[in-house]
C-alpha cells in the first residue's frame, strides 16, 4: 500500500482545505510530521484512517459526524476527506463526507445531510478515473479485502502508536491476549471446534450411507454384465451384503473375461488372413517392379554397344600413360635415398665423437652389446631405488608415531586433571540450579504482592490529590454561584428600570405624519421625555449575556465538583484509610524483596546451560582418554615392525650404492652411459641402412624403365599425361565402366530375370482381397473392444464396491480422530498439558513470532544489548503462553519488560511495534506496506540511541518504502530534511511541506 495524496476539508483542527503530497514526501524515504502540541499532527493520521475505514483510531473511533467537523470551518463548508493510494497494483481514490448539520437553504434552522462515500479507480492505460461504487458497505468490504487488515490491525501496523506498545510491554497476560486477539482476528480459530463437530457428524452419516452406496454399485454391475449376474434379495444394512455383492461381482468378471478370450481368438484368426492377403499384394507389386526394371536394362545395353569404338581408343591411351607412371616413383626414390645417406653419415660421426676412445671404432653390434650391459646393471638398481624410497617413508612414519605418542600423552594428562574435579563441580552446579528454581517460585509470589501494593499506593495518592481538588472545587463552586446570583440580580434591576422608561424610548422614534407604533395616531402633541439614568435595550442585553455566562460557569463548576467527588469515592474504595506514606514503604519493601528474588532466579538459565556444557565436556574428556589409551597400545607393535624393516633396507642399500653417494646417483651414471651407447649404435645402423637403400634405388630405377617397355627413363617420362588430360580421360573411362557394370548387374539378377519370364502381375485382384481381409479384422476388433469394455466396466465397478467395503473401517477411525481433535482444541483433553484452547495456543505462537521479529531491530537499536524472549509460563489464574521478557546481554540476566527505563521502553516498544507490523502483514497475506507512520516517543532518547533508531527506520526504506515520523523533537528537524509542518493559529491549523 502506497499513499499518494490526501485532501482534508473542515476536518479536526483544519478549518479550510489542506493537501498533503505523499509522493513528494516519500521521495526522501524518511519524512517528519511535526508541529506544536494540539496543532493537529495526529489528525492527519486520523484522516488517513477515516478515509480507508470510515472511522478514526483508538479512543477517537466513536468520533462521527459533527464531532469530526472543525470548529473553525465556515457554516457553508462541508467536512470532507479524499485519499489517493495504490494498493494491490490498483490506483484508487476514496472520498468520505460524514453527516453534516448545515443551515437550511430556505428559512431559519438547520438540516442534516447524510454521510457520502465515493470510490474511483484510475485506468492504467488511459489515465482516466472511473466510478466504482457509492455504497458505504461495498466500499468498506472492497478496501478491507484489498488491504487484508481490519481497522485495528491497520492502526497498529501502519500508524504504530508507541504509547499502546509501551503499555503492552508492561501489561499482564490478559491485556496482551485482548490486543493480540484483535490484531490477528483469532476468533476464527473458535470456528475450528465447530467444524470438527460438524465433521464428526458428517463422518457418522457417511458410515450409515456406506451400505446404500455398495448396493447401488451392485445394481450397476448387474446392468453392465447384461443379465449374467445374479444378486440376492438384500437391503442396505443387512448382514452379508458386502460378501454377497463381492462374490457375484467375481462371477460376472470371470464370465466377461471368457467372452473376451473368445473375441481375442476370432480377432487373431482374422488378422492372420489379412496378413496373407497383404503378402500376396506385396508379391504382385514386387513382380511388376522387376519386370519394368529388366526392360530398362536391355535398352541401356544397346546404347553401350553403339559407343564401343571410342571407348577402345581411350583405353589404349590410358594404358601407355599408366606404364610411364611406374617409372616416376623409382626416380623420386633414388633422389630421396641419396639425401638420406648423406644425413645418416653425418649423424654417425657426431655420435661416435661422444664415446670413449676404446669404443670409437666399434661396429653397431659392439656398441649395442655395451649398451645392453649398462641397461642390465641399471635394471638391477630398480629394486634398490624402491628400497631407498621405502626407507624414507619408514623414517617419516616413525617420526609421525612419536608425534602421536606425545599428543596422546598430553590428552591423557589433561583429561585426568579435568576429571579429578568433575564430581565436585557437578554437585555445585546442581545446588545452584535448585537455589535458582526456589528463587523463581518466590519471585512469582512476590510479584503478585508487589502489584497489589503498587495499585493501593496509586489509589492512595489519587485519593489524597482528589481530596485537595474537591476542597478547591467546592470553594470555586461557591464563588461562582455567588457571582451568578449577583449577575442575575443586576440584570433584573436593569430590566425593571428599562420597563419603567419604555414610553420615552418609544417616543424617541416618533416622526410627524408617521403613525404611532402603539396607538396609530399620526399627530404626537406630547411625546414622553427620557429621564436621567434611563436604561436602553443594549445595556439590558449586555447584562443578560453576563448573567448567562455566569450561569454557565456555575453549572461547569458544579459538574467539576461532582466529578471530583465521584473520583474521590472510587479512589477511597481502592486505597482505604491507610496513609500513602505507609503504602509507599510497603511497596518499597515489596520491590526490594522481588528484586532480590528475581536476581537470584535469573541465574537459573545460566546454571542449567553450564551444567549441560559440563556434562558434554565430561563425555568428551572420557572418550578422549579412552581413545588415547587404545592408540598407544596399537603403536607398540607398529613401531617394532618399522624398526625391523628399516634395518633390512639399510643393509640392502649399502651393497647397491657401491662408490656412489646414493642409489640415485649410481643410476644416473648408468642411464647416461647406456643412452650414449644406444644413440651411437642406432646412428651406425642407420648409416649402413641408408647406403644399402641408395644402391637398391639405382637398381630399381633401371629395372622399372625396362619392365615398363621403355629403352630409357626419358622415354617413359615423355609418355606421361598432365593432370587435366589424365582426369578427363579417366572420367570418360569410369563413366563407361560404371554404366556397363550397372547394366550387367541388373541383367544378372536372378529375381529380375525370373520375373521377366513370368506373366504380368494382377494388382487389382490382390488389392480387392486385401481390402476384404481388413474389413473382417475391423469387425472382429469391434467385438473384442465391446468385450473389453464390459470387462473394464465390471472391474471398475467391482473395485469401487471393494473400496466402499474398505472405506467403512477407516471412516470409523476418522471419527475417533475427529473426536480426539475436538477435545484437544477445546482444552479438555488430557493430552493438552497446559489446558490451552486453540485460540490461546495461536496467540502464544503469534507472540513468539512478534518477539523474534522485534528482536532483530531491538538488538540493532540497543547495540546488541537487549533481546525479547517469549515465555510459556502460566501466571496465576491468567492465560499461559503470553509472557514477555527481555534478556540483557551485559548482565546475562532475563528480566521483566516492565523494568525497562523510559528510553529503553521507547525503543523496545518501537521494535515490538515494527515486529508486530511484520507479523500482521504476513498474517494478512503479505500485503506490501510502502508507507508507515511512527507516533512520538523520540524525546526520551540520547543522541547515540537516536542515531541507531533512525538507522533502523532508514532500513525500512528498502524497496522504495517511506516512513513518516510524528514528533515535535527539535533535533529531528535537523536530521530529517523532508518535513510536513502543522501550523496553528486562532483561525485553525494549516499544513506546509518543506524539503520536498
Amino acid at each position: 500500500m502506497r499513499l499518494h495524496r490526501l485532501d482534508i476539508t473542515a476536518f479536526g483542527p483544519f478549518g479550510t482545505t489542506q493537501s498533503v503530497d505523499f509522493d513528494a514526501l516519500s521521495a526522501a524515504g524518511l519524512f517528519l510530521l511535526h508541529g506544536p502540541t494540539g496543532a493537529g499532527k495526529t489528525s492527519v493520521l486520523d484522516a488517513v484512517c477515516y478515509a480507508l475505514y470510515g472511522s478514526v483510531p483508538g479512543a477517537r473511533q466513536g468520533g462521527q459526524g459533527t464531532t469530526l467537523r472543525s470548529d473553525h470551518a465556515a457554516p457553508a463548508t462541508r467536512t470532507s476527506v479524499t485519499l489517493e493510494l495504490t494498493v494491490a497494483g490498483r490506483r484508487l481514490e476514496i472520498t468520505r463526507q460524514p453527516p453534516w448539520e448545515r443551515p437550511k437553504k430556505r428559512g431559519a434552522g438547520t438540516t442534516v445531510d447524510k454521510a457520502q462515500t465515493w470510490l474511483r479507480e484510475r485506468d492504467a492505460a488511459t489515465g482516466a478515473w472511473k466510478d466504482l461504487s457509492r455504497s458505504h458497505q461495498e466500499i468498506g468490504e472492497e478496501i478491507t479485502q484489498l488491504l487484508g487488515m481490519s481497522r485495528e490491525q491497520f492502526c497498529q501496523v501502519v500508524l504504530l502508536p508507541q504509547g499502546d506498545f509501551a503499555r503492552f510491554l508492561r501489561a499482564d497476560a490478559e491485556a496482551r491476549g485482548k490486543l493480540l486477539g484483535r490484531l490477528f482476528d483469532t476468533h476464527r480459530f473458535a470456528e475450528v471446534e465447530k467444524r470438527l463437530a460438524d465433521r464428526r457428524r458428517a463422518t457418522e452419516a457417511r458410515v450409515r450411507d456406506g451400505d446404500a452406496d455398495l448396493l447401488a454399485d451392485a445394481h450397476r454391475m448387474q446392468q453392465a454384465a447384461g443379465g449374467a449376474m445374479e444378486l440376492p434379495e438384500l437391503s442396505p444394512g443387512e448382514p452379508g451384503l458386502a460378501d454377497a455383492v463381492l462374490t457375484a461381482a467375481a462371477v460376472a468378471r470371470s464370465t466377461a473375461r471368457e467372452q473376451l478370450t473368445a473375441a481375442h481368438c476370432r480377432l487373431a484368426t482374422a488378422e492372420s488372413v489379412r496378413a496373407g492377403a497383404g503378402r500376396a499384394l506385396d508379391e504382385a507389386r514386387e513382380r511388376h517392379r522387376l519386370q519394368r526394371r529388366f526392360a530398362e536394362a536391355r535398352e541401356r545395353a544397346e546404347r553401350l554397344r553403339e559407343r564401343s569404338g571410342a571407348h577402345d581408343e581411350d583405353q589404349a591411351r590410358m594404358e601407355r600413360a599408366r606404364k610411364a607412371e611406374t617409372v616416376a616413383p623409382a626416380l623420386e626414390l633414388r633422389d630421396s635415398a641419396d639425401a638420406e645417406h648423406r644425413r645418416a653419415a653425418a649423424a654417425e660421426e657426431r655420435a661416435r665423437a661422444l664415446l670413449p676412445a676404446s669404443l670409437a671404432d666399434a661396429g653397431p653390434d659392439g656398441l649395442a652389446a655395451a649398451a645392453r650391459r649398462a641397461a642390465e646393471e641399471l635394471g638391477g638398481l630398480e629394486s634398490a631405488r624402491r628400497a631407498e624410497r621405502r626407507l624414507a617413508e619408514l623414517l617419516h612414519e616413525r617420526a609421525g608415531l612419536e608425534r602421536q605418542e606425545r599428543a596422546d600423552e598430553e590428552v591423557r594428562e589433561d583429561a585426568e586433571a579435568w576429571l579429578a574435579d568433575w564430581e565436585a563441580g557437578r554437585t555445585a552446579l546442581q545446588d545452584r540450579i535448585a537455589t535458582a528454581q526456589q528463587a523463581a517460585t518466590r519471585a512469582g509470589e512476590l510479584a503478585a504482592r508487589r502489584d497489589t501494593a503498587r495499585h493501593r499506593l496509586e489509589a492512595a495518592r489519587t485519593r489524597d490529590r482528589l481530596t485537595r481538588d474537591a476542597e478547591t472545587a467546592a470553594e470555586q463552586a461557591g464563588t461562582v454561584r455567588e457571582q451568578a446570583l449577583a449577575a442575575r440580580q443586576h440584570w433584573l434591576d436593569l430590566k425593571e428600570q428599562r420597563l419603567g422608561g419604555i414610553a420615552a424610548e418609544l417616543a424617541a422614534g416618533l416622526t410627524d405624519g408617521a403613525p404611532c407604533a402603539v396607538c396609530g395616531a399620526t399627530e404626537h402633541p406630547a411625546p414622553a421625555r427620557r429621564v436621567a439614568g434611563h436604561v436602553d435595550r443594549e445595556t439590558e442585553e449586555r447584562a443578560l449575556t453576563d448573567y448567562q455566562h455566569a450561569e454557565d460557569r456555575r453549572a461547569e463548576a458544579d459538574r467539576r465538583l461532582a466529578r471530583v467527588r465521584e473520583e474521590l469515592a472510587a479512589a477511597g474504595a481502592g486505597a482505604g484509610d491507610t496513609p500513602a506514606e505507609q503504602l509507599a514503604r510497603e511497596l518499597d519493601e515489596a520491590e526490594r524483596e522481588y528484586a532480590r528474588a528475581r536476581e537470584a532466579a535469573s541465574a537459573l538459565h545460566a546454571a542449567q546451560e553450564e551444567l549441560r556444557a559440563a556434562e558434554r565436556e565430561h563425555e568428551l574428556r572420557t572418550a578422549a582418554q579412552r581413545d588415547a589409551a587404545v592408540r598407544a597400545a596399537a603403536r607398540v607393535g607398529h613401531r617394532e615392525r618399522l624398526d625391523l624393516e628399516r634395518a633390512a633396507l639399510e643393509g640392502e642399500l649399502a651393497q647397491a650404492r657401491g662408490n656412489a653417494p646414493s642409489v640415485a646417483a649410481r643410476a644416473g651414471q648408468l642411464e647416461r652411459e647406456a643412452a650414449l651407447l644406444t644413440d651411437a649404435a642406432d646412428a651406425a645402423r642407420t648409416a649402413e641402412e641408408a647406403a644399402r637403400r641408395l644402391k637398391d634405388a639405382d637398381a630399381r630405377l633401371a629395372d622399372a624403365a625396362f619392365r615398363a617397355g621403355f629403352d630409357t627413363p626419358r622415354a617413359a617420362a615423355d609418355a606421361l599425361l598432365d593432370d587435366d588430360a589424365h582426369r578427363q580421360l579417366q572420367r570418360r573411362l569410369d563413366a563407361w565402366h560404371d554404366e556397363e557394370a550397372a547394366v550387367r548387374a541388373v541383367l544378372a539378377e536372378p529375381e529380375t530375370a525370373a520375373a521377366a519370364r513370368e506373366p504380368a502381375a494382377d494388382l487389382t485382384a490382390a488389392r480387392q482381397a486385401a481390402e476384404d481381409a481388413d474389413r473382417a479384422v475391423r469387425d472382429a476388433a469391434s467385438a473384442r473392444d465391446a468385450a473389453a469394455r464390459r470387462c473394464a466396466e465390471l472391474d471398475r465397478l467391482s473395485a469401487r464396491a471393494a473400496a466402499s467395503v474398505r472405506r467403512l473401517g477407516p471412516l470409523r477411525e476418522e471419527y475417533d480422530r475427529v473426536a480426539r481433535m475436538a477435545a484437544l482444541t477445546a482444552g479438555t483433553s488430557a493430552e493438552n498439558e497446559r489446558r490451552m484452547r486453540l485460540e490461546s495456543y495461536v496467540l502464544a505462537a503469534r507472540l513468539e513470532q512478534v518477539a523474534a521479529a522485534a528482536t532483530v531491530r531491538l538488538r540493532r537499536m540497543s547495540s546488541g544489548r537487549y533481546t525479547l524472549v517469549h515465555s510459556d509460563d502460566r501466571t496465576g489464574r491468567g492465560r499461559s503462553g503470553l509472557g514477555l521478557h527481555v534478556v540483557d546481554a551485559w548482565t546475562g540476566r532475563e528480566r521483566d519488560t516492565a523494568t525497562l527505563s523510559g528510553g529503553e521502553t521507547f525503543f523496545a516498544s518501537l521494535a515490538l511495534a515494527l515486529g508486530l507490523a511484520d507479523v500482521v502483514t504476513d498474517e494478512a497475506g503479505g500485503v506490501r506496506l510502502d508507507t508507515l507512520f511512527i507516533d512520538e516517543g523520540f524525546g526520551s532518547l540520547d543522541d547515540q540511541t537516536l542515531d541507531e533508531v533512525l538507522d533502523v527506520l532508514d532500513s525500512l526504506r528498502e524497496r522504495d518504502r517511506s516512513v513518516g515520523i510524528v514528533s515535535h523533537v527539535p533535533d529531528l528537524r535537523r536530521r530529517i530534511h523532508a518535513q510536513l509542518e502543522v501550523e496553528k493559529d486562532r483561525s485553525g491549523s494549516r499544513l506546509r511541506q518543506r524539503g520536498t
